[in-house]
């Protein structure tokens, strides 16, 4: 198997997520739900452009922002949030996470920093 570079979320990992979600709330994760994906960067302008590329592949886009420091010497790191209604399982969202991790180490980011779902509708 390929190594994909900077993965740090793996399939058995996504399989515990789905479980857990369906234990612990009433969504149905079987069908459209909404992801968030986050990139980080400590240069806003290589997430503009990742974030351009997102959103032509039919991305929202949600915010770049400067993450809060813990000292005021520490390093600037910029967060792109994106996302997108789709349905997932956690072999889909492994393959999703493989694609953004590559891209990520493609356009020297600092990371793929992984996904959130939610509701559709409910931010």
């Amino acid at each position: 198997m390929t190594q994909v570079p900077g993965k740090k979320i793996d399939i058995e990992q996504l399989e515990e997520m789905f479980s857990n979600i369906q234990s612990t709330t009433d969504w149905d994760i079987s069908g459209d739900m909404l992801w968030g994906y986050f990139f980080t960067n400590s240069d806003s302008a290589k997430l503009e452009t990742v974030k351009e590329l997102l959103v032509s592949q039919g991305y929202r886009f949600v915010d770049i922002h400067l993450a809060d420091k813990n000292e005021p010497n520490d390093s600037d790191v910029f967060w792109l949030h994106v996302e997108k209604i789709e349905t997932h399982s956690p072999k889909s969202l492994d393959e999703i996470n493989d694609k953004f991790y590559i891209l990520a180490h493609e356009y020297g980011l600092d990371s793929y920093d992984g996904m959130d779902i939610g509701p559709v509708g409910k931010n």
